[in-house]
Order: structure tokens, then sequence, then C-alpha cells
């Protein structure tokens, strides 16, 4: 194998495939990054036997084919200190020599036939959205998952494709979120009761790995795993594993006695000044509802209070709820501090219901208030 290749494309690409290489593992091989070299172009493997990464490198002058083992840390580095725009790269299969302008590095490596194969997309049936709103769906969700659940399957964000819109959902039992958007099925898919959850860790792995440029992706859920291939790369994860929450049974049913819109940047803000007070034992603060404005208050016997207030367009009877200000925050910072959402309450036992007008919504439990 010999190739010519732009640096800092190689590095883009390397980092990717290398984000799914895990640091250490029984088989040291997975440890590596594969390089596949053909005459049209450089693919980039990568797999923890989980989930696998295949990325496609531009940028690359093909001088011979071949393959070779590249080691996440060592290849990594020198692609990262290198001040070099282009490389040279030749490998034997045994060991691999790296030459810029003013270095050279030759590093062992494993014989290529022993890594793992990684999936690609060869499927006849898939769904097909636009990446940005992938991208922004596994943002909005991802954050509310629970890899320590032994209870139910909350270590990965459910994905709900019906015959033209797709739905996610994470949740860690205390709060959940969701988010839906439109997509369009391609050689008739199947649609409806398929429980497909992909772990958190792939979803992440997903979101870096698409570009904003990239128009459209498609996605195949299969019984036990999943594949997502976007222009540059393709992404493979086993699902995991167990029943996930009937999460429409979460979300309200009930009239809302508050039902305001606010900005997010000013709420949270208040939220954030409001618990500066609050502790590890006694988090919460208190979100009262009347007389034109929200009060956002805490108090705790070694600390001290607050108290934080916003006006509103609300005069009716009072209401007060109490929250974990960690999970409101979570929510504002996902949405941004130029959007508006509306926050729905009833009183201090429901729970609160935030939702935006481009299909997002967020439940949170209440906790208890002092008697």
């Amino acid at each position: 194998m010999k190739i010519r290749c732009d640096r800092e494309k190689l590095l883009a690409a390397f980092q990717t495939a290398a984000a799914v290489a895990p640091t250490r593992s029984p088989k040291p091989i997975l440890q590596n990054v594969k390089m596949e070299v053909t005459d049209s172009g450089a693919t980039l493997t990568a797999t923890d036997l989980e989930i696998g990464v295949r990325v496609d490198v531009s940028g690359v002058e093909t001088e011979a084919p071949g393959e070779a083992i590249l080691h996440k840390t060592r290849f990594g580095s020198i692609l990262t200190e290198s001040s070099d725009e282009t490389l040279q790269i030749e490998s034997d299969g045994q060991g691999t020599v790296v030459k810029g302008a003013h270095s050279q590095f030759k590093l062992s490596s494993e014989n290529p036939q022993e890594f793992p194969p990684v999936a690609a997309f060869d499927e006849a049936k898939y769904f097909e959205l636009p990446a940005r709103l992938f991208k922004e769906m596994i943002r909005r969700t991802t954050f509310a998952t629970d890899s320590e659940s032994s209870r139910y399957a909350l270590g990965g964000v459910l994905l709900e494709f019906g015959e033209k819109k797709v739905i996610a959902v994470g949740t860690d039992g205390r709060r959940l979120a969701k988010m839906e958007g439109p997509c369009m099925g391609v050689g008739d898919p199947q649609v409806g009761d398929t429980m497909t959850i992909v772990p958190t860790k792939a979803m992440q792995l997903i979101e870096r790995a698409l570009s904003d440029d990239d128009a459209e992706i498609q996605i195949a859920p299969r019984a036990n795993d999943i594949l997502v291939k976007s222009p540059r790369s393709t992404i493979y994860s086993r699902l995991v594993e167990g029943r996930f929450p009937k999460w429409q049974d979460v979300f309200p049913r009930w009239d809302a006695v508050v039902n305001i819109e606010f900005a997010a940047g000013p709420v949270l803000s208040a939220v954030k000044q409001a618990a500066i007070v609050t502790s590890e034992d006694s988090r919460g603060i208190d979100l009262t509802f009347g007389g034109g404005q929200m009060v956002l208050s805490s108090q705790t016997a070694e600390l001290g209070q607050s108290r934080v207030e916003l006006p509103i367009a609300y005069d009716g009877e009072e209401v007060t709820i109490k929250l974990d200000p960690r999970y409101v925050s979570d929510f504002l910072r996902v949405l941004g501090a130029d959007k508006n959402f509306s926050l729905q309450v009833k009183d201090a036992e429901n729970a609160a219901l935030l939702t935006t007008e481009d299909g997002y919504g967020y439940v949170v439990m209440p906790l208890a208030r002092d008697r």
C-alpha cells in the first residue's frame, strides 16, 4: 500500500474512526484503525465488536492499493502533531512508514487480515431523512439517557419509524426527551412495533460523523442491529436489548393551569442563579407562578437561600412546582439561548412539560416539596 494524502482531511476521518476503537481490549488489534486503499480511494474502518464505522477519506492519491493497520494513539498523534500539508504513507502489512517534508516515522503494525470486518450498507429497504434533522434529534435526546439502568433499556435512544415520520426518545426514568421529524421510506421498509434502541455511544458517534453539508442519510433498522449511511461514512451498531418504557404514557394528558412561552436564555440564567445555594442533598428549586411573575427560589440550611424573579403573562391562581435544576438546564442548553419554548404546569404533583414548535417535547418529574 502506498498513498499521498491531505493530512488535515485524513486527520478528520481518522478521528471519527478512532472514536470507536477501544483504548483497552482483550483483542489488541481492535485498538487500531484499518485503512483499505483501492484505485478509487481510501476507507478507514474501526470496531469494538458492538459498534463499527467505515469512513471514506478524501484528498488521497493512490500509488499502490493495499491495507494497513494504524495504531489509534500513535498514528493519530503523528497526524495531529505534524505541520505538513501532505503526507506519504506506505505499508507492507508488517510495518507502516509515514513521511513528511522533514519527518519520517516507522510504526510496527499487526496483520490486516486479522482485523474483524465492518458491515457496509447494502440494504434495499431503508428510511431516508435530512442529516441536519437527525443530528438535532440525537443532540436533543441522548443527554436524557441512562446507561446505568438495569430495569429498562434506558442506555440508548428509541427510534420509532412511521410511514412519513421518525420519533427519537431518550429517558432515564426521571425525565424524558422526545423529538420527531419527517422521513421517507425507500423500498417499503417495515414500520410499526419494531423496537429499535440505539446505544447512546453509537448515537453520539453518528452525530459526530455527520457533516452539516450532508444532505440526506439512510437508516436501515434490523432485528438486532442498525446501519446508518451518510455520503462519507457508514456506522453499524448492535441494538440495546430489553424493553423501553411506554413513553406515550409519560406525556401529560391533563389541562395545564400554567401555559407560558419563554425565551430559553433568560430562563437558563434564572435557573443557574437560583441553583447557586442548592446542594447534593437538597438540590431542588421551587418555581412559583402567579401575580405576573415566575419566582425561582431555593433554600438550604447550610448554604442559605436564593430568589430570582422573571415577569410573565400569568395572573391566575398561584402554582408551585419543585424541579431539579440540572434537568431543566440540560433542556435549555440543548435548545439554545435564542429559541422559544412553552412551559406547562398543573400542580406540584404532576410533571412539567416543556415543548417547542419544531416537534421537541421534554417531561420533567417533580421533586417532593418540603411541607
